[in-house]
């Protein structure tokens, strides 16, 4: 039975001259699993707040909303949007108050959903002090304590590290497999819904490009070589449409266990394949010399004892739970914090917000890096700061790199998260920095804008630019950091070349590694390695 019924909807934000969303019809049936991936700014978020009308943005809307009479839950993309009280405990109970739920009802939501997200110790915390997984964390369990009939959720996943994210997944896909949830989830990281959504839609320009089961999906894409949303498809399915060369084939395998079952029907062998080294030849930029950090003079260590060193040249990433330290690592590099112990050196002198090598910093949350309102003024007011020559050329080279040209002149706040996000980065390479220092950079980016800043990244690495980034996106680090360190509990527990540290693990691992693992291969990180590495005789 259908809840949502959508008839030739367009919508028209103020000022602007495309629509935001283009005469789309879609009809969602009561106990839909429905996740939507897409270019960033392709109406994605705009379709999602159209049906919870208390969000429904200003501007013209044509066409039809049918909505049969449900409770409505949203998760927004940024937490911080979400947050109303400054204590956590307050924060979760704030809309059941509001619903005048009594006492005795609302500890026994608070007590269950607390327990299954494991934050007991978090309910008196003040909400400003979390990490950003942990607000989205509080935001998913505070929308649910209201029990929603329809659950909206805007990328939930962009701030939870692997193990999180997962486990997040998996409740949200008991929700509905238990409980007859309707649930619609706008995703970048679509590798672990395609196993078990009941519709996939990818969206273009305002409309939907593809729709239909996760396997016909994938395969018409495949089919059809749609260079815009082949970045969209799963690991997985590259995995099997490299090596088993069809064109369309809709047994394609989605999940681990079934691209295993594939791979054991196969005659396996090896190519001689040398494998990454770690190398100790080049000089130090950075080093962290015994480095303890806490934020409060009675709060316990955030970071214990770090010794880490970053060589000129390097890419490395740092991975690790929510709250691990890994934010607060980069902003002691950045001297935005100062250690409680230790020393941080750079070219060999103490770090401090004068040193000699120009550092670039990229926070988790983008709009922290803007004084103005527009792209085009905080560039040209860099340029008065940094006496940098003939701003304007170097400007639109950047944005022409970037993919940003036309949101130069745009307000920063109406830009989408992988907007702000690669507009943020825009203002740093402006600056050309020695080293640059970028925390989860493609949180909020889509398949292609990902694909497009690794380029950049690569040319940037390439070109001898230093970079260290803290990351959640395991996949993203195993093509393309050349070392990885874990902080695990505020200290660093392995660091070495992005094999030794990624290779045989269940959650802080690639997909294609899971595969491997148990598939009589040699494992490997990527489908790239995959293709490199295997000699696979394919049964005609």
């Amino acid at each position: 039975m259908a809840c949502i019924e959508l008839d030739k909807l367009s919508f028209h934000y103020p000022e602007e001259e495309q629509a935001a969303i283009r005469s789309l019809s879609l009809t969602v049936d009561k106990g839909d699993f429905i996740v939507i991936g897409g270019p960033s700014g392709c109406g994605k978020t705009t379709l999602l707040k159209l049906l919870k009308k208390e969000l429904t943005p200003v501007g013209r809307m044509m066409g039809q909303i049918r909505m049969s009479d449900m409770g409505v839950g949203f998760v927004f993309q940024d937490p911080e949007n979400q947050i109303v009280m400054d204590n956590v405990l307050s924060e979760l109970v704030f809309g059941m108050e509001n619903e005048q739920l009594g006492t005795g009802e609302m500890r026994q939501r608070v007590a269950e959903m607390v327990h299954f997200f494991g934050m007991e110790d978090l309910l008196d915390q003040d909400t400003r002090h979390l990490s950003g997984g942990q607000k989205q964390l509080m935001n998913v369990a505070s929308v649910l304590l209201q029990k929603p009939d329809l659950l909206l959720l805007d990328e939930p996943t962009s701030q939870l590290d692997p193990v999180q994210a997962k486990a997040l997944i998996q409740f949200v896909h008991r929700l509905n497999e238990e409980f007859g949830m309707t649930i619609i989830m706008v995703e970048h990281r679509l590798e672990e819904l395609y196993p078990i959504a009941d519709r996939v839609i990818l969206m273009e320009k305002g409309s939907v490009a593809y729709e239909g089961t996760a396997r016909t999906v994938v395969s018409t894409v495949w089919k059809n070589q749609d260079n815009t949303f082949l970045p969209f498809l799963p690991a997985i399915a590259k995995l099997y449409y490299t090596f088993a060369d069809l064109s369309y084939d809709t047994r394609v395998p989605l999940s681990v266990k079934e691209a295993q079952r594939w791979l054991s029907d196969l005659s396996i062998g090896m190519v001689e394949h040398k494998r990454e080294v770690s190398s100790g030849q080049a000089l130090p930029l950075l080093e962290m010399n015994h480095v303890s950090f806490k934020y409060e003079k009675r709060a316990p260590m955030i970071l214990k004892d770090i010794s880490l060193e970053v060589r000129k040249g390097d890419f490395l990433t740092v991975v690790g739970g929510n709250a691990s330290g890994k934010t607060t690592l980069l902003k002691i590099i950045a001297s935005i914090l100062k250690p409680y112990s230790g020393k941080v050196r750079l070219n060999g002198k103490q770090v401090s917000k004068k040193s000699s090598c120009r550092m670039g910093y990229l926070p988790q949350n983008p709009l922290l890096c803007f004084m103005c309102e527009t792209l085009q003024e905080e560039i040209l007011e860099l340029a008065v700061r940094y006496d940098i020559p003939l701003p304007e050329e170097r400007m639109r080279s950047i944005a022409t790199r970037l993919g940003i040209e036309s949101i130069l002149e745009k307000h920063i706040h109406d830009c989408s998260g992988g907007e702000q996000q690669k507009a943020a980065l825009a203002t740093l390479l402006f600056i050309e920095p020695d080293l640059l220092l970028i925390d989860e950079p493609t949180k909020g980016m889509d398949a292609v804008s990902k694909d497009q800043f690794s380029v950049m990244l690569d040319d940037l690495h390439q070109d001898g630019m230093t970079i260290l980034m803290v990351t959640h996106d395991i996949e993203f680090a195993a093509r393309h950091a050349s070392r990885c360190a874990w902080l695990f509990d505020g200290r660093i527990t392995a660091d070495g070349t992005v094999r030794e540290v990624l290779d045989h693990h269940y959650f802080y691992t690639t997909t294609i590694n899971r595969v491997s693992q148990n598939a009589d291969v040699p494992t490997v990180l990527t489908v790239e390695e995959a293709y490199k590495t295997w000699n696979l005789h394919v049964p005609s």
